[in-house]
């Protein structure tokens, strides 16, 4: 890796010093023209490439450049036509004819099981490149998708190694989760982490059933489609470089508590506990010299736990081409990230191959595959550190010369103190390590035969994945001054081998005006999962991080445990293993007329043996209208317009197995003094009669203006799923079962406006913008008025008529500030006497004005999913210079501070900044926290929306500076194409929210691993 910055370096360095030799003296002339009609091009770009060197046609088409190179190539774009590159080779006269391009519809898009015009789709489907994905430094694809697809809510993880939570248009479940499914060049994954972003060609999103539906059952929470790199025919070999070595920056930190303010608010409490812990801080490690009247030690245990800078870099390369018969890809990538946890194990690191080739072995015959091949290591930090770091009280340090009895590590421990908890966070982080280690094989090989020449084709497709995860977790054994801590090993592993079998036939006729595709596909899939886990406690040779070779098992039968008489009394082992098999049949057909008509309907017919119904019927249909070719439609400034429509229905495999008829249990009973055994039957059991089915309508809007430079697209839709699988509480019997009773419905607005133009021939500008609203409501609970979630203390619940999982319980209208207050809030007297309330406890809203703060007082608090998702970008290019930046948000989240709910539990731990410098003291000093004693009372430590805050935030999400060096020579040798990339990721992030960050996938935030701002430099070679 150092000989190869070594040599990045130079060939830098040579680009910078030496110049280009022109020939002052050549020119070259010609006419631009349409390459249908003829008609000169006026004001047509002609460009030498990779300079400023340039001008426009005249009124007849003509054109001029002079102090060329003779080897210069000539850039030629014109606004709706295809750019071409011209080489010169010398000559003095090029005419050229530029065909037409209607912006982007008439590209390719890769749709279920095949592809479609973008003009002739009639679903809602969005579709990122491979240059939009690059300009994310992250080893996570989907999380280069943040902010640029409407409908489509990406949830951060700042930790090393872990993939965002990945939502489509909401929730629609109650079991299960509501991850997409992903499609990689053909097959079925639940995520797509491991894969390398650079090898990815482009992303499709199938947002609506209609799309959706083609994938069958698993397919009920969108689709995500992935198209890996390709060579092209007729093409030399082309070598790219892209790589970037960057830095991970923590941002955000959270302002704890520090000495001065613990204590104050230790000794506001009026607990004579709390002032003896810090009396014996006191007496522990003495007094502060500026300050006596507070301990000497001062811990910012963020300080001490989180890097100041982590680094990150990724390294790619690419060799693509192809002949006349043939087309090839081949990728090689390496990934590597430090997390952002000090003095513990804790990093990520990939190395990914993948090779593509595709053969004409006839003219009637093609062959060819994708194989993918990855390998992972992850070390996770303890997940006990980031509890430990928000708790840890400041008033101890990271390392106790006090206490002696700690080994092998003599760090400070607040049960010294005479707190319950040691908090000290390195105790985990130094006494263990947490290590996954994945390798992943996936593979495509397909035989397509045109049966009929350009009409009928046979696609045969073999697509597998074998995975493997061997986890091991490894705790030493060591004393924090109180308690000996004793060794753990625990090792799991997984594998997973799925494939399907895939036979297409594709019929493509064009008569006159109409144009029909149809398909018909059957496909096999089976499923295998296995799993397999033993630990050991108390071993007899306690592994440290010098022997590492004690970190596995090596035979269950060694006596490597404590107890040496039954080696195996201190280990459990575990062995599980799944298979499931699939058959399902599938059918599309499409049809266009005159280009203004469109038509597209599929049908899947799928089964499982998950549910008492065996198979599964999911139907689509989809309609379009291209207003724009009508002969009635001629608005200026309408280049393209449709109207489409669609509905579709497909069933979520995607729910726990049903038991589906009575259990029997065996008992024991005293009858007469004797012992009778018999058996019972469980009346209660789970009947899962119906598939849990997603019924779907999208209306829309496509359509580009003026001369294509603004396009718009614009979504309706309405997401219901029926026959949902519900858990149903018995009444008079302590038993509960699922029945398919419940009902939820998603609905919204998703906009998509992108505007594009050129200046002048060195200045262009984009500028593009996207939201979505989402409204998620429980329709039905199978009669139930709602079900409860979450924990008692933190209530959630799902409310007919509300969102999913909402928050629940108190409005909190302010906080007493006298008892003139008290005494005229409408309480009874003797609420307020039985609660013991006081100035500086909350005041809760009396929904029923009862004069009791009671359940009947409870409301919904908010929902953990957006009402308002957006994002707009901006790009400027000049000269060689191309600056973008992108730009997200949210509204209308809600956040549950569940690290605050923790004094419900216990009072021994620190506290936020924000909450202890506001805390009331007095009247008028705060109408938004209470009193330190108050914080303490069961009355304010109720479930409200004190503990429940918004989570709406606005990012900068990505900036990037590319600079394009000049074509140069080096020692007679002209230098590869060349670009040095400038990145800056997640820069500002502003919110209200009291966390490190405001991305909290499940809406409870119990400590989250931070989010990082990423800053990189790159450099881009093409050979």
């Amino acid at each position: 890796m150092k000989h190869l910055s070594k040599l990045l370096i130079l060939l830098l360095i040579g680009t910078l010093y030496s110049s280009r030799l022109y020939s002052q003296d050549f020119k070259v002339t010609g006419i631009i023209t349409d390459g249908e009609s003829g008609e000169p091009l006026i004001g047509a770009t002609v460009l030498e490439q990779g300079t400023t060197n340039g001008t426009i046609t005249d009124f007849n088409g003509a054109y001029e450049v002079s102090g060329l190179n003779p080897d210069a190539i000539l850039v030629i774009s014109y606004v709706g036509y295809v750019e071409a590159e011209i080489p010169v080779n010398g000559r003095t006269q090029i005419d050229v004819d530029l065909s037409l391009n209607i912006s982007e519809l008439e590209e390719i898009v890769v749709v279920g099981y095949g592809t479609q015009r973008e003009k002739d789709l009639t679903s809602s489907i969005s579709t990122l490149k491979a240059e939009e994905l690059s300009k994310t430094p992250t080893s996570q694809a989907m999380q280069a998708l943040q902010g640029k697809v409407a409908g489509v809510q990406i949830v951060s993880s700042g930790e090393p190694g872990k993939g965002p939570t990945v939502r489509v248009r909401g929730i629609g479940t109650l079991e299960g989760d509501s991850k997409p499914l992903y499609v990689v060049d053909g097959m079925f994954l639940d995520n797509i982490d491991f894969l390398n972003p650079a090898d990815i060609q482009s992303i499709s999103v199938l947002k609506d059933a209609s799309a959706a539906a083609i994938y069958g059952v698993r397919a009920a929470n969108g689709v995500i489609l992935v198209e890996t790199k390709k060579g092209a025919y007729e093409q030399s070999a082309t070598v790219t470089y892209d790589g970037y070595y960057g830095v991970q920056r923590p941002q955000n930190v959270l302002e704890m508590a520090n000495t001065k303010l613990f204590t104050e608010y230790a000794l506001a409490t009026g607990s004579d506990a709390d002032a003896a812990f810090i009396n014996n801080a006191f007496q522990t490690y003495g007094r502060n010299r500026a300050n006596t009247s507070l301990p000497d030690v001062n811990t910012d245990w963020y300080d001490k736990v989180l890097r100041n800078y982590a680094p990150q870099q990724s390294h790619n390369v690419t060799v693509s081409g192809g002949t006349k018969d043939a087309k090839y890809s081949v990728g090689v990538g390496y990934f590597q990230q430090d997390g952002l946890v000090r003095d513990t194990p804790n990093s990520y690191e990939r190395f990914n191959f993948r090779t593509n080739v595709e053969v004409d072995a006839k003219d009637w015959l093609r062959i060819g595959g994708t194989v993918n091949v990855i390998r992972g290591e992850q070390h996770n930090a303890p997940g006990s550190v980031w509890s430990n770091t928000y708790f840890a009280v400041p008033i101890i340090p990271v390392y106790d010369d006090t206490n002696t009895d700690a080994t092998p590590y003599m760090l400070g421990n607040a049960r010294n103190l005479g707190y319950r908890g040691r908090q000290n966070p390195f105790f985990d982080m130094l006494s263990g390590d947490d290590q996954n280690l994945t390798a992943r094989i996936l593979g495509n090989l397909f035989t397509e035969i045109e049966l009929i020449p350009n009409k009928l084709t046979y696609r045969m497709a073999y697509n597998y994945t074998y995975n493997t995860l061997n986890a091991r977790n490894v705790d030493f054994r060591y004393h924090d001054g109180v308690q000996l801590n004793l060794s753990r090993l625990v090792n799991i592993n997984e594998t997973t081998f799925d494939q399907i079998w895939d036979n297409i036939l594709t019929y493509n006729e064009s008569v006159g005006k109409h144009s029909l595709t149809v398909m018909a596909g059957y496909e096999v899939r089976t499923e295998e999962y296995k799993r397999m886990r033993l630990q050991g406690d108390s071993l007899y040779v306690s592994p440290t991080f010098d022997n590492e070779e004690l970190w596995y098992f090596t035979n269950p039968g060694e006596e490597i445990f404590t107890n040496t008489t039954d080696p195996l009394r201190n280990s459990a082992t575990g062995n599980f293993g799944e298979s499931f098999n699939g058959i399902s049949y599938f059918g599309r057909i499409a049809y266009n007329y005159d280009d203004k008509y469109l038509l597209y309907g599929t049908l899947r017919r799928d089964g499982t043996n998950k549910f008492q119904k065996k198979w599964g019927l999911f139907p689509t249909v989809g309609v379009g209208w291209v207003v724009s070719e009508e002969g009635f439609f001629d608005v200026p400034g309408v280049d393209f317009l449709k109207l489409r429509g669609s509905w579709g229905k497909l069933g979520n495999v995607n729910v726990d197995a049903a038991v589906g008829q009575p259990t029997y249990e065996n008992q024991t009973v005293a009858i007469d003094d004797t012992q009778e055994s018999g058996t019972t039957v469980t009346k209660q059991f789970d009947i899962l009669d119906r598939w849990e089915t997603t019924v779907e309508t999208n209306v829309g809007m496509t359509g580009e203006f003026l001369d294509s430079r603004l396009s718009v697209d614009v979504d309706y839709y309405v997401r219901d799923t029926e026959d949902g699988a519900v858990t149903i509480i018995l009444p008079l019997v302590r038993a509960n079962v699922r029945r398919n009773l419940a009902g939820f419905r998603n609905q919204g607005l998703e906009v998509v406006a992108n505007w594009s133009d050129d200046i002048n021939p060195n200045l262009s500008y984009s500028v593009g913008v996207n939201f979505a609203t989402l409204k998620n409501e429980v329709l039905s609970l199978g009669g139930q008025q709602y079900l409860n979630a979450g924990s008692a203390e933190f209530r959630q619940r799902s409310i007919v008529g509300q969102p999913i999982r909402a928050f629940f319980g108190y409005e909190v209208l302010g906080v007493f500030q006298n008892e003139s207050q008290i005494t005229n809030s409408g309480l009874s007297s003797e609420f307020i006497d039985d609660s013991s309330i006081e100035p500086g406890d909350f005041q809760y809203k009396d929904q029923n004005n009862d004069g009791f703060i009671d359940d009947l007082d409870r409301v919904v608090l908010g929902s953990f999913l957006p009402d308002f998702t957006y994002g707009f970008n901006l790009g400027v290019k000049y000269k060689r210079f191309d600056l973008s930046a992108n730009f997200q948000g949210q509204q209308g989240q809600k956040i549950l501070n569940r690290k605050r709910g923790q004094i419900i539990f216990t009072t021994d731990a620190n506290l936020d900044a924000d909450l202890v410098k506001n805390l009331w003291s007095g009247e008028g000093t705060s109408n938004k926290y209470p009193s330190a004693a108050g914080l303490r009372k069961g009355y304010n430590q109720a479930m409200s929306d004190y503990f429940v805050e918004d989570g709406s935030y606005f990012r900068v999400q990505n900036v990037r500076l590319t600079y394009t060096i000049p074509p140069a020579t080096v020692l007679g040798k002209g230098l590869p194409d060349m670009r040095v990339i400038l990145t800056a990721e997640r820069p500002l992030t502003v919110f209200n929210y009291n966390g490190f960050n405001p991305e909290v996938s499940n809406g409870v935030d119990n400590q989250t691993y931070p989010i990082p701002a990423i800053y990189t430099m790159g450099l881009n070679i093409k050979i």
